[in-house]
């Protein structure tokens, strides 16, 4: 399948707006000109009045915590998660996983999220649900402790997940090992992450400094050490690694962060709605941290809009800083799109350039908020709305247009959630 994407404005690797045509033939970007190519296309789009832009990385989420929308509100996070969350999540069947997660890659999809990390249990039907929908996908695997039945892994399952799933459909998914964070998971567990990480080449993905009680309580734990000093120590960070939130870091840990290649998934909306704080996401970027964008999960959103994750990290900053000059658009562009890239370990995706995955989304730049337009970028940042989307495209295929979904039966997926959601308030 071949696309042709012409009278396009669109988003160049240096941020800028350019005009011209762009070609899609498989999975990649094959052409970039002022003129359509000399080869006949499939299908052709007008761009008129709408503007081009790589798709977005969603760097920290829990996709299906959708079916607990609104479940638990008002409350600090240790209540959230202890009396709400891990209650709800105890009673989780695959099949509840499954489509709690189709539905969250279907609101992503709509509001232009071409590629997320999640991280939640049973990674099978979370895979599943990327496959069928084409979405692109990191997931993370937290396997029991036990034994292998091939004696290869000291985790049940965990083989049969990485033969099956790792590197799937030319990469589109792929694995990562999961740590939940320092105070939920002993350090065998850690070391066990991490060995199996370093055995089979996978991205890191945890929590880190959530909370001030968190970051403080394992200072007290280990001998002064921040979690991040503490993670850092047994090795996690040798490979590749995202770590949510990063609330309460230190300057060591910035240091530490940028010397191996962290990247930090910032999560203002989650961290406003549970009150942990605001990140040192200025530190971090003058640090060299590589910052990306996450949306955390529904439950703590409530929505997987990275728009409005985008917006409020431009502006936070801003005033939480008394500093107007922090953060530029086109720093909350990168972070919501090649920045996550980089972080998924993904080199070819998060640019519009040829060679690159055609992991791409068409906004509608012709909207009454979007008028005037005296600078793009300032327009993109802090007017325009997750609603303007009007395309997605993963690997060269359209996934969400005007409404609809060809990959996925939307009417189903919320059907098949409320089914799921009810079956689990039953048990509670």
């Amino acid at each position: 399948m071949s696309v042709l994407f012409k009278n396009a404005r669109y988003l160049t690797p240096e941020f800028t707006v350019a005009e011209g045509c762009i070609g899609v033939s498989g999975r990649n970007i094959v052409y970039i000109g002022a003129e359509a190519p000399p080869v006949q296309m499939d299908s052709v789009i007008d761009c008129r009045g709408k503007l081009l832009l790589p798709g977005f990385v969603n760097t920290h989420t829990h996709l299906t915590m959708t079916l607990l929308r609104g479940y638990g509100e008002n409350l600090s996070l240790q209540d959230w998660l202890f009396t709400r969350i891990f209650p709800f999540e105890g009673k989780l069947t695959d099949d509840a996983v499954y489509w709690g997660t189709m539905l969250g890659l279907a609101e992503g999809l709509r509001f232009g999220t071409t590629s997320c990390t999640d991280m939640y249990m049973g990674p099978g039907p979370i895979c599943r649900a990327a496959d069928d929908s084409g979405c692109r996908i990191n997931v993370s695997l937290m396997a029991p402790v036990g034994a292998d039945q091939e004696g290869e892994l000291p985790f049940v399952g965990a083989h049969d997940v990485l033969r099956e799933w790792h590197g799937r459909d030319e990469g589109r998914i792929r694995i990562d090992s999961f740590v939940h964070a320092e105070y939920t998971t002993p350090q065998d567990r850690i070391e066990l992450m991490r060995d199996l990480a370093e055995e089979y080449r996978l991205n890191m993905h945890l929590h880190l400094s959530e909370t001030k009680s968190e970051h403080e309580e394992c200072k007290q734990r280990h001998d002064g050490l921040t979690p991040a000093a503490y993670f850092d120590s047994l090795g996690v960070f040798a490979r590749p690694t995202t770590v949510a939130h990063a609330v309460w870091v230190e300057d060591d840990d910035m240091r530490i962060m940028a010397e191996r290649g962290v990247t930090v998934a910032h999560n203002p909306v989650s961290n406003l709605k549970l009150a942990s704080g605001i990140a040192p996401v200025p530190a971090l970027i003058r640090a060299g941290v590589n910052v990306a964008l996450g949306t955390d999960g529904a439950a703590s959103n409530n929505n997987l809009n990275l728009w409005e994750e985008m917006r409020l990290m431009a502006l936070l900053h801003k005033g939480a800083n008394y500093d107007p000059t922090l953060i530029t658009p086109r720093e909350a562009l990168a972070a919501a799109t090649v920045n996550g890239a980089v972080a998924q370990g993904r080199e070819d995706c998060g640019t519009i350039a040829i060679g690159k995955k055609a992991d791409l989304m068409l906004v509608d730049i012709d909207k009454p908020h979007m008028q005037p337009c005296y600078d793009m970028l300032n327009n993109l940042v802090f007017a325009a709305q997750g609603s303007d989307v009007v395309l997605t495209m993963v690997d060269g295929r359209i996934l969400y247009h005007n409404g609809e979904y060809p990959t996925i039966d939307i009417e189903k997926v919320v059907f098949e959630v409320e089914r799921c959601r009810k079956a689990i308030l039953s048990q509670l």
